[in-house]
């Protein structure tokens, strides 16, 4: 993986997430030992340059909306992703 060390720290975590899962930015961020970086991991997810292989549509904003997704197509990609890997919206 090309990244900076904290992108990359994040994208490990984000592959551990199990299919038809999500977790919060913020769970992320206490997750790598980085409780106050939940914006950090957020902007990490947008520039995850493997998605879906590494799997930031698995991540959620705190108040249980989507959030952003880079990736071609957009939140209708990831809320496609999601319901395919079983999670309900």
């Amino acid at each position: 993986m090309k990244g900076t060390k904290f992108q990359i720290k994040v994208w490990k975590y984000l592959k551990k997430i199990p299919r038809g899962k999500v977790k919060t930015y913020k769970e992320v961020a206490i997750g790598i030992n980085k409780p106050k970086s939940a914006r950090a991991v957020a902007n990490a997810c947008g520039k995850n340059p493997y998605a879906p292989i590494v799997p930031c549509h698995r991540v959620i904003r705190s108040d249980g909306k989507l959030g952003g997704f880079s990736a071609p197509g957009g939140t209708k990609a990831k809320k496609k992703l999601l319901k395919k890997e079983g999670f309900s919206l």
